[in-house]
């Protein structure tokens, strides 16, 4: 058998209390949503295709590219750029990839981003 409990006043109090405030941060809320000039949303992650990032798939001779299309690999800037041209115009054609870590500024990690982005190729 089911017993009925009656609600109090108190307990009227505190719900009314509880709407009152529930409608405040209502109002808040849509506030804040108004003065951002739309609806609120997060972009937490953007994928870019290759395409996207470099226009050009294939990979960079390093033996052949100047410093705008150095420029154009991750994590290499217009002044590394110019070293990279430094260096193979000082010491000669790269022999290998890894021949880059030769260069200052790049280590392994840079090396290990660029995995697949270069190559060397004979220019003659």
């Amino acid at each position: 058998m089911e017993t009925r409990r009656k609600i109090t006043r108190g307990e009227w109090a505190l719900l009314g209390l509880t709407g009152l405030f529930l409608c405040l941060l209502l109002g808040l809320f849509l506030r804040d949503r108004a003065a951002m000039g739309g609806p609120a949303s997060v972009e937490t992650e953007r994928t870019a295709s290759a395409g996207e990032v470099r226009p050009d798939p294939r990979p960079v001779n390093l033996n052949a590219a100047d410093a705008e299309a150095l420029t154009a690999l991750p994590g290499i800037g217009e002044e590394l750029a110019r070293r990279i041209v430094e260096y193979r115009e000082e010491h000669g054609p790269f022999a290998s990839v890894e021949d880059l870590t030769e260069v200052s500024g790049i280590g392994q990690g840079k090396l290990a981003a660029l995995e697949g982005l270069v190559t060397v190729e004979d220019t003659a």
